[in-house]
């Protein structure tokens, strides 16, 4: 059932948002140089890597780290990352691999592929067993703010107590996080 809904969701939700991808991609296209989408390498299910595709905020000269490795992340953003970031349209293009199956709409972030730490808590725990998701109970409970035990915490949480109303919850205050702009560093 949750395969459905997550399918269902996803292409009426690319329908509905055609016209800000559209527009997302052209303010990509005309402030910086390079690609509009920028696929990263993630850890999905039982730890496979897939590449998942979000709208580029960083320059092409980025390091492939996690943001808040990089020493200086605001000089790396594009003119207009930072917005892209805050408002959480960079993430549009993750309906693309919520309709191939690589990630469902709740579930726990995918960590990039070199986030050692966080894939081994994850797997220590079982977390790796789910597929992530474009939220969590992370994402609502602190977002980029949590450190890694407490975001793993939150993710076996989430494992011991996943069902449709609690992803049903999930995606709502999603919606009221993004629209408050609440828990964003950068």
């Amino acid at each position: 059932m949750k395969r459905s809904f997550d399918l269902l969701l996803a292409l009426i939700a690319s329908i509905i948002l055609i016209v800000p991808i559209v527009i997302v991609s052209l303010l990509v296209r005309f402030t910086s140089i390079g690609p509009i989408i920028y696929w990263s390498d993630r850890v999905g299910r039982c730890n496979k890597i897939f590449r998942m595709p979000k709208f580029r905020t960083m320059r092409i000269d980025t390091p492939a780290v996690a943001t808040h490795l990089l020493p200086d992340p605001k000089k790396f953003l594009t003119p207009v990352g930072s917005f892209l970031r805050k408002s959480s349209l960079d993430e549009l293009p993750q309906l693309w691999s919520i309709i191939v199956g690589d990630m469902s709409f709740v579930g726990p972030r995918p960590a990039l592929f070199n986030q050692d730490d966080l894939v081994a808590l994850r797997t220590e725990y079982g977390v790796d067993q789910l597929l992530p998701g474009l939220t969590g109970w992370a994402q609502i409970n602190g977002r980029d703010e949590l450190p890694i035990p407490e975001k793993v915490k939150l993710d076996v949480d989430y494992l011991h107590q996943r069902s449709f109303f609690l992803d049903i919850k999930i995606i709502f205050l999603t919606f009221l996080k993004v629209v408050r702009r609440d828990g964003i560093t950068h």
